[in-house]
């Protein structure tokens, strides 16, 4: 079972996090690369049997060129401010998929804590996104830290292990039930 992460991360609490969930994907058997998104090309995911696809969630939603300015103001690397996971999508589509290079895709995000019962997410627009893209989105969640700049919130890490492992058998299910 192969499995991409990509990840968008400008503090370094989406990486971590992405650590974590390949972490719980390479217990339970699963070849993982994690890529972070200033790095990735849409062609990364062939060959792929899930790409799981990471960011924090910038103003309720993916970040955007100003949003990662902000971020940049606030002490966040310049490096990592030049791509976002939203560009990075704009891209999935100039490629010629089909059913077999597809790969089945698992979303997460990073909020403020605080921000837990507000409505926007970047994990649900990357969802919507790779949905019209043609994709299976078989899960989604967020992770919380404590404020923008972190640190993580307490447990967090272990829900991230556990949720790479039941990534695993949602594919491993799959397969099973495939003729």
């Amino acid at each position: 079972m192969k499995v991409g992460i990509v990840f968008e991360s400008m503090f370094g609490n989406t990486e971590k996090m992405a650590g974590e969930v390949a972490e719980g994907l390479s217990d339970a058997g699963a070849d993982v690369t994690l890529m972070e998104v200033i790095h990735a090309v849409a062609g990364d995911a062939r060959g792929c049997d899930l790409l799981v696809v990471a960011a924090p969630t910038h103003a309720l939603s993916l970040s955007r060129p100003q949003t990662r300015a902000d971020a940049v103001a606030r002490g966040a690397s310049p490096a990592e401010a030049t791509t976002g996971v939203r560009e990075w999508l704009g891209s999935i589509d100039d490629l010629d998929w089909t059913e077999s290079t597809r790969p089945r895709v698992a979303v997460f995000d990073t909020k403020v804590e605080k921000a837990r019962h507000w409505p926007g997410s970047a994990a649900r627009r990357i969802a919507r996104t790779m949905t019209k893209a043609g994709f299976a989105v078989v899960a989604r969640t967020s992770f919380y830290v404590e404020d923008v700049k972190g640190p993580i919130v307490a447990g967090e890490p272990e829900r991230a292990r556990l949720w790479g492992r039941h990534l695993a058998e949602i594919l491993q299910s799959t397969d099973a039930a495939s003729p």
